[in-house]
């Protein structure tokens, strides 16, 4: 493993940890409902590459609060509410990937499952590859299967949250604060992996809306 991942770096959890208060939950549900709907058909109808690499970038380039404002208090059994969840991932690669790669190696190691295969990283993956990865499976929700791409996220937060209850059982001795701070965030990817997996079975019935 190359050196720089000898030792992660920890950010504040505000990016899985956000809550935006909105206005009439009512209204919020149905805006949300219809922009990710028509965004998608949209996008997937036109095939313009630019406007897809757009939204690939959108969070990287603006910031998460738009697309929070619009589909973070969706819930994980519907399409705004899968849409989230793929930004909030990728925005956390991108902010952090020297840490995402060392919890995706570990957790590479560790599993024994398919994980690795379905998330299609390279072995091994460094930061780069890993931000490239997240980028690809996004890409993948607009202009590939839908399904697809949420088993691929899936995947891959399954490998991260692995590689991250390893480590905060390296740290319990040494640093507990440090493996507090790793089992919430296995947590937070192991339920996120659920919810993904949860949203694909629901799209390929064509429930997810």
């Amino acid at each position: 493993m190359p050196k720089d991942f000898s030792r992660p770096v920890f950010r504040p959890s505000e990016t899985f940890d956000r809550l935006f208060e909105s206005e009439d939950p009512a209204e919020v549900s149905r805006a949300a409902h219809a922009t990710a709907t028509t965004l998608l058909a949209r996008v997937r109808s036109e095939a313009d590459p630019d406007a897809v690499e757009r939204l690939i970038s959108f969070a990287a380039v603006n910031g998460i609060d738009d697309i929070a404002h619009l589909w973070s208090r969706s819930p994980a059994k519907s399409l705004p509410g899968a849409l989230w969840r793929m930004y909030l991932i990728q925005l956390s690669i991108h902010d952090d990937p020297q840490t995402a790669a060392l919890l995706y190696e570990r957790g590479r190691v560790e599993l024994s499952s398919t994980d690795p295969i379905v998330a299609g990283a390279p072995v091994p993956a460094g930061p780069a590859e890993l931000v490239a990865l997240i980028d690809t499976i996004l890409r993948g929700a607009f202009t590939g299967d839908f399904a697809v791409a949420l088993d691929r996220a899936a995947a891959f937060c399954r490998v991260q949250a692995s590689g991250s209850t390893h480590l905060a059982d390296d740290y319990e001795g040494t640093e507990p604060e440090r493996a507090t701070t790793l089992t919430n965030r296995a947590s937070r990817l192991a339920a996120f992996a659920d919810e993904l997996a949860m949203a694909s079975r629901l799209w390929r019935r064509g429930d997810l809306i």
